[in-house]
């Protein structure tokens, strides 16, 4: 498995997100799925204090177990847990820290993320509190996600000299959401900032799993009416066009979905949840293919920039 830097941390370009533990995943799976991500040399968790009901950070940290330091594990605050756990207010981001090292069974966090803006909140006082953990040795890297380039902007120049600043951005990115080109991943480039895209396989379409003409796989996201509104006659006419495409090169769409991603240098890691050993093993293998310049291009025509 390659690797690719956020700030001082080397991370597996693909990476697992854990939104599916303590939701769809029970203690038990996830030990299996931690397991499988394991053996296959992603050494990237992404979760979040949201996820599973703060479940998500309770069952990773028990599944890695005595291997925590052999991986890097980034998590998040700022949405709302209950009505006192959510903002970026300094003394909350100081709360929430202890409460995701608690979850988590460690004593620091490798990547600790803004989840969201806090528009009520000064962008330098937030950053102040992280900074403070950073000193304090509990978190090694900050990051923020769900940021507009000029939010990026802000923070950046809020920041003080000597004090930490965001590492990364994670937004959503996928061959359906190409809207970072136009903005936030030209900023990462010139700044040096690591990309982390959330919903690259533009939840579930980008996986071959919804074909034209069938109905959606039981158990699905879209089937279960998570954002049914991507099952149009164009968005499917356009996966379509992507498996043939795919297969042409005797590849899939999952690994034309991941490694057209990591055709970005900017890209740090594919983070993709799983809720099987299976999934996870598809997912590491899937972001090896070299696409060329006339194999983007040919993408491109199928699903342009700006559609």
């Amino acid at each position: 498995m390659l690797t690719r830097r956020i700030g001082g941390l080397d991370v597996s370009v693909i990476g697992l997100g854990c939104n599916n533990f303590g939701r769809r995943l029970d203690a038990q799976d996830t030990n299996k799925v931690v397991a499988a991500a394991l053996t296959e040399g992603i050494n990237f968790f992404d979760t979040a204090d949201i996820y599973g009901s703060t479940h998500s950070e309770e069952f990773l940290g028990k599944a890695l177990g005595n291997q925590r330091r052999d991986v890097i594990v980034a998590t998040k605050f700022g949405m709302k847990v209950d009505e006192k756990r959510k903002g970026a207010h300094p003394d909350y981001v100081l709360k929430a820290a202890e409460d995701s090292l608690r979850r988590l069974g460690t004593d620091y966090i490798d990547l600790y993320q803004l989840h969201e803006p806090d528009n009520t909140v000064p962008i330098a006082d937030t950053l102040g509190a992280l900074d403070q953990l950073v000193k304090d040795g509990k978190v090694r890297e900050i990051g923020c996600s769900n940021f507009t380039v000029d939010q990026i902007y802000e923070a950046e120049e809020a920041g003080k000299p000597g004090m930490s600043r965001f590492v990364s951005v994670q937004n959503e990115y996928s061959i359906f959401h190409r809207q970072p080109e136009l903005d936030v991943l030209p900023e990462c480039s010139s700044s040096g900032m690591a990309f982390l895209p959330y919903f690259p396989l533009a939840n579930g379409l980008l996986t071959g799993k919804y074909r034209r003409g069938e109905p959606a796989p039981k158990g699905s996201r879209i089937e279960s009416g998570w954002h049914g509104e991507l099952l149009t006659g164009d968005n499917i006419d356009i996966v379509e066009k992507l498996i043939e495409f795919a297969a042409g090169c005797k590849r899939t769409i999952l690994d034309l979905a991941f490694s057209w991603m990591l055709t970005r240098p900017m890209v740090a890691s594919v983070i993709a949840g799983a809720t099987s050993a299976d999934q996870v093993r598809t997912n590491a293998s899937a972001g090896t293919w070299h696409l060329s310049d006339l194999d983007l291009e040919k993408i491109n025509i199928i699903a342009p920039l700006g559609r």
